[in-house]
């Protein structure tokens, strides 16, 4: 028996002495690391894809970095930082970036403007799509919106006012809402609009709060510090706040309307032009990418029927086929669930 159990002792520390220095060194070898700038809105049905993938995929390290979707653009084309994956909740962005960074974008999902509060909101009794503006304007009402600038969700939100307009016939709503309580103001050019969003926004009234991405306004409601803030309907649903549905003629929703939506743009101060239509989140993979093979890849989790799903499931609509502009430059792997546009 004491035999028995020094052979056993011995057949132990051996088996140690090989699994142990393995066990180690697979703790030394760094996971590849996959890059992905995406718009704030995405963040939640991100971190799901995230956690699927890194499941399937557990040498990989996926490092999602949320921003504006401006902002993830210059953080590629000003600032030099590398993305393996680019998704942004403005597909038109993506080919305003300079030839050497992009070839194609890819159309995936769907998303309409709402404007976000609280059962504790003033007025959240009283408030509806038909007096939402009304509501707005009242002085002891706090409201906000994302810096257009940086965000696509900020320079949709003077979009809708001044569509508002348009509908209503109410031609002082952008002025008491926005313009009169800031330095962005407004010029009309026949029945078109131009909103000039210059670098220094000069907000000069408390009731009117602007941050730099639309998700940002989602603590300020839940803490009571806005009672209003236009949102995305995905980033409501996510985080269960109350909305206001908007008409489809203002909510940037339905591409059927996007005659009427271009009436509307928007000159930021990159001196870039924004023109109002349907809200489509746009993806793609910088053609500097550190690991393109693992974004197609990352990509593939988002665009196949299971990432439709999870969007879907977040209060996202996906968009199947996805359009692409350029379907020749698409990866193959990505090509089943893509058309040209």
């Amino acid at each position: 028996m004491e035999k028995k159990n020094k052979t056993i002792l011995i057949v132990g520390i051996i088996a140690s002495l090989v699994i142990l220095p393995l066990l180690f060194l697979g703790l030394l070898i760094p996971k590849t690391t996959l890059k992905i700038f995406h718009a704030g809105s995405l963040a939640i049905p991100f971190e799901e894809i995230e956690k699927q993938f890194e499941a399937d995929y557990p040498d990989v390290d996926v490092q999602l970095e949320s921003a504006g979707s401006v902002q993830c653009v210059n953080k590629i084309t000003e600032i030099g930082k590398i993305a393996d994956v680019l998704a942004v909740a403005d597909y038109s962005l993506i080919p305003t970036m300079p030839s050497q960074y992009q070839n194609y974008y890819i159309k995936f999902a769907k998303n309409k403007m709402v404007l976000a509060y609280t059962q504790n909101s003033k007025y959240a009794d009283e408030i509806n799509s038909g007096n939402f503006y009304k509501i707005l304007r009242r002085d002891d009402v706090k409201w906000g919106f994302s810096n257009p600038n940086l965000d696509p969700c900020g320079y949709r939100s003077p979009m809708v006012l001044q569509l508002a307009e348009i509908m209503t016939g109410d031609s002082q709503i952008l002025d008491d809402l926005i313009t009169s309580k800031s330095d962005i103001t407004v010029t009309q050019t026949g029945n078109n609009y131009r909103i000039k969003t210059p670098e220094d926004l000069g907000v000069s009234d408390e009731n009117l709060v602007i941050r730099d991405k639309s998700v940002d306004l989602v603590s300020l409601l839940k803490s009571g510090g806005l009672d209003y803030a236009f949102e995305y309907l995905s980033v409501a649903v996510q985080h269960e706040l109350n909305v206001v549905l908007l008409d489809t003629t203002i909510d940037l929703s339905n591409s059927e309307y996007n005659y009427l939506y271009q009436r509307v743009t928007v000159l930021k101060s990159n001196g870039k032009i924004s023109t109002g239509k349907a809200i489509n989140y746009g993806i793609t993979i910088p053609k500097n990418a550190n690991n393109p093979e693992l974004a197609e890849i990352f990509v593939e989790y988002i665009i196949n029927p299971t990432g439709q799903q999870t969007l879907l499931n977040l209060g996202q609509k996906p968009i199947s086929p996805c359009p692409t502009n350029n379907f020749n430059a698409i990866p193959s792997n990505l090509k089943q669930y893509c058309v040209q546009a």
